[in-house]
């Protein structure tokens, strides 16, 4: 697998992304369910649609794929990210997030794609990157931990995928209403020896 792990939206090293995906003609997964929480849909559309609008100018095909309709029924999510080249997920809240891949099973299919090396590449930022640490204490200071948009019986998720072994904070010393957030998540991490590295908007972590 490779990554492209951005603070926000593309970031600035579109060139690099174009390389990964071989100058385009790929398909991806846009994953939005981090916004599952919103309540204004027009604006929520809006932002999607500006999202699938970068990717697509990439040379990029992209379909929007709600984990929602794949609650409980793991294998028919693998049969369907198995069509794809590229899986990218966007922000909005990590621990909505993280509700929605374990109830579709995403998080497995997701390990098992890492371990077995498999030739996709996961792109994402913001709580789509964040998602990718050890835990997501730390971000509970960013984003609302109690947010449950599937329903309150559902327990509130603290690990991420541990697939990387550091945290990403994103939005460090920007432009960004989160920004101030993040440095309180940051001084958490710090005093709780919390690996993880911060990302201003633009930069981006890539792992190839």
């Amino acid at each position: 697998m490779k990554f492209y792990l951005s603070s926000f939206k593309i970031g600035n090293e579109e060139r690099k992304l174009i390389e990964l995906t071989e100058n385009g003609d790929k398909k991806v997964a846009y994953i939005n369910n981090a916004l599952d929480f919103a309540t204004d849909l027009e604006r929520k559309n809006k932002s999607d649609a500006a999202d699938v609008g970068d990717i697509q100018s990439l040379g990029l095909t992209v379909d929007i794929l709600d984990l929602k309709k794949y609650f409980h029924n793991q294998e028919r999510l693998k049969e369907k990210l198995d069509q794809y080249d590229v899986i990218w997920v966007r922000g909005g809240n990590t621990f909505v997030l993280a509700q929605a891949m374990r109830l579709s099973g995403f998080d497995q299919i997701i390990k098992k794609y890492y371990k077995e090396k498999r030739d996709i590449l996961y792109g994402g930022y913001s709580a789509g990157a964040c998602i990718l640490g050890p835990t997501l204490k730390g971000i509970h200071l960013v984003d609302e931990p109690e947010q449950k948009p599937y329903g309150d019986e559902h327990q509130t998720i603290w690990e991420g995928l541990g697939i990387l072994d550091y945290v990403i904070a994103p939005h460090y010393k920007s432009d960004h209403k989160e920004s101030n957030d993040m440095n309180q998540a940051i001084e958490y991490m710090i005093e709780n020896k919390i690996l993880f590295k911060a990302l201003r908007d633009g930069e981006v972590i890539i792992i190839e």
